[in-house]
């Protein structure tokens, strides 16, 4: 479960960030193409917050989806797996988003 070690980096950044101020709530984008379990990280960030400034924080994750451009017909599409396939058929693809993996806020005191 690479969800562990993936949390367990955000919950160091986090705290660090934070300097001894309790954290409230921590805000994160997970791409859909990234492989990454969004309830798997919310199990591990009840693991991973225990006993530091982020224990007790709500875990909020925005999952946008994967999106592509294709260089063979030119289009832009949104695509719903790890099948790196434009709908005309082409494996041609440019990937434009999905694979984020951020802290985007957190609130604390």
């Amino acid at each position: 479960m690479h969800e562990l070690s993936i949390t367990q980096s955000v919950v160091d950044a986090v705290c660090e960030r934070a300097a001894g101020r309790p954290v409230r709530t921590v805000r994160l984008r997970v791409g859909a193409l990234t492989a990454v379990v969004p309830d798997a990280m919310r199990f591990c960030f009840d693991l991973t917050t225990a006993g530091t400034v982020a224990e007790g924080a709500l875990l909020e994750i925005d999952q946008p989806p994967g999106t592509a451009h294709c260089r063979a017909c030119e289009q832009d599409f949104t695509l719903t797996d790890l099948v790196l396939l434009c709908p005309c058929g082409s494996a041609d693809v440019n990937i434009t988003s999905g694979r984020e993996l951020q802290i985007v806020s957190m609130r604390v005191g």
